[in-house]
């Protein structure tokens, strides 16, 4: 079912007309051009030098080529160029299908950045997790200055049913990891589960904002409330962002008329925008729990900053990435493009979340920085920057300046990865591995559930299945530590039986077996069932967090 959203105000790109000089004159300097600056005359001038007096002959189209990303790399950290080589790729990551081993990624400080393991696609599949920094492929060391856009997608993309080892450098192992993927079609889907947790509470988990995912959204809104769904739990943990305006239309459905959603300001402030629910929404008397975490951005910090300074929900999970920038895509005449930051955009109180950038190197490092302060698990350990107070609708405090803070802080367990044999286990892949053996020898016994109750009424018993797996692994080199196996059994069990059910029935099944130890979903349920989460929102902001 489609919407007509023609009365909500919606952010349009500032169109930029992009003129290319090509050529030279033929004189050793660039003649005065009344229409030029004095830094285009430079320029111009220095290019005509190097072409004809450097000692030897060079390309300078291949030098502009290689000199325009230092130029961005002055700007902000998220404008940057895209060769034309690269552009039909970078496109189809975020709008459709490809074949590959479906991650997307970045470069930063010469190494290859997992910045979403695709869910459900065969990087996921085996292991790989959003994060991960790929250091070798097919034994082929890829960290180092060289390293290009270009030649990553060559070393790993390739034909259907092709496998590729990936060497990756993960932060809380030891050592490298290996992984062998087998390359498949990969469909970008925007939503990657909305089922029931109970009779009258839908869980939807949005992975990303992408041309189709507001359609996808509402799909998924309407199936939910068909089938009961009274009050949504809208999981954006790990969602990096996307188009702003799905963002807009997705948090309408929940606000009434004239609230406000989001505003942009740019350097020009006839551009500035304004954008207000125009009350068309269907979910406006819906109770609505929304959860971030550390690497929920953009888009994913426009909907939740909506939620919280209109009081209209409650936001839990952990302080979110922090980026208040806003892209246009502008495409210049030799088919490539430029990302460029044309605007910052403000929550409704009219903070501003994006976080300091002027240490580009501190800006990268960011999270790592976080998990070593110990933000990631204690709410004392998160700074917050008390000169960017704001305060919502009904008066709650919340702040700028870095991200949206959580009503509800929930840290990061990591208690089983202090055990050396499960962190072993889940950094090696074993537990996927396990499920897909585990699948493919019942999988014409299993193949006929439908529900997650069917299928595990044909699963062996807990204890029966633990004891296999530790077998399992006992072969693949990680002997059984008991006391570990006894301490973290149930949690192997629940990841196991979430990774057959996803091979089995599909990510909905995963997820809602997932949730059942999930400490942040779990926090949601309670303070739905509290009536913590009714509006307008009364809870003290950060009043209940401490754990």
């Amino acid at each position: 079912m489609q919407k007509n959203y023609s009365k909500l105000t919606i952010f349009t790109p500032v169109i930029i007309a992009v003129a290319f000089i090509g050529g030279f004159l033929c004189s050793r300097f660039v003649q005065l051009n009344p229409g030029q600056s004095a830094v285009e005359r430079k320029f111009l001038n220095i290019l005509k030098l190097i072409e004809a007096e450097y000692v030897d002959q060079i390309d300078i189209d291949s030098l502009l080529e290689a000199s325009i990303p230092s130029i961005f790399g002055n700007l902000d950290p998220h404008s940057v160029y895209i060769p034309a080589s690269d552009l039909q790729a970078v496109n189809e990551e975020l709008e459709g299908s490809f074949t590959g081993v479906g991650i997307l990624f970045s470069i930063q400080n010469d190494t290859i950045l997992v910045t979403e393991a695709l869910s459900n696609g065969p990087s996921e599949r085996v292991g790989i997790k959003n994060g991960d920094r790929i250091i070798a492929v097919d034994g082929r060391d890829v960290t180092g200055p060289d390293i290009t856009f270009d030649t990553v997608r060559s070393l790993l993309r390739g034909p259907k049913g092709t496998n590729v080892d990936l060497t990756v450098k993960r932060y809380n192992a030891r050592k490298p990891l290996q992984f062998t993927v087998t390359r498949d079609d990969v469909t970008s889907t925007s939503i990657d589960a909305a089922f029931l947790v109970n009779d009258t509470t839908g869980f939807i988990r949005v992975n990303r904002f992408a041309s189709s995912t507001y359609n996808e959204f509402w799909d998924a809104l309407n199936n939910l409330r068909v089938n009961g769904a009274k009050d949504y739990i809208i999981d954006l943990r790990s969602n990096t962002g996307g188009f702003m305006e799905m963002a807009i239309l997705m948090v309408n459905e929940f606000l009434q008329r004239g609230t406000p959603i989001v505003f942009t300001r740019g350097r020009d402030t006839r551009t500035d925008e304004y954008v207000v629910a125009d009350g068309t929404g269907a979910y406006q008397d819906s109770r609505i729990v929304v959860l971030i975490d550390e690497i929920s951005a953009s888009s994913s910090e426009i909907f939740a900053g909506a939620i919280q300074d209109n009081d209209r929900g409650l936001v839990i999970g952990r302080r979110s990435f922090g980026k208040g920038l806003v892209q246009t895509q502008l495409d210049l005449p030799d088919g490539s493009a430029m990302r460029l930051t044309i605007k910052r955009y403000y929550t409704p109180s009219g903070r501003c979340i994006q976080k300091d950038y002027s240490d580009l190197e501190s800006y990268e490092n960011d999270l790592l920085n976080r998990y070593n302060h110990g933000e990631a698990f204690e709410l004392d350990s998160i700074k917050i920057n008390s000169s960017e107070k704001f305060n919502t609708l009904h008066g709650r405090t919340v702040y700028g300046g870095g991200g949206i803070m959580p009503d509800i802080f929930v840290p990061h367990d990591t208690t089983a990865f202090k055990a050396p044999y499960y962190s072993t286990i889940y950094n090696s892949g074993l537990l996927q591995k396990y499920a897909l053996e585990f699948c493919d020898m019942n999988r014409e016994a299993l193949e006929n559930a439908q529900t997650v109750a069917e299928l595990e009424s044909q699963l062996p018993s807990d204890n029966t299945l633990l004891k296999s797996f530790t077998s399992f692994a006992a072969k693949n080199n990680v002997p059984t530590r008991w006391y570990y196996v006894d301490l973290f059994g149930n949690l192997i069990v629940n990841q196991l039986k979430a990774l057959i059910a996803r091979d089995i029935i599909g990510l909905d099944a995963y997820y809602e077996i997932i949730n059942r130890q999930d400490p942040t979903v779990v926090e949601a349920l309670n303070h739905l069932n509290s009536g913590e989460a009714d509006f307008p929102v009364t809870l003290s902001t950060h009043s209940s967090q401490k754990k």
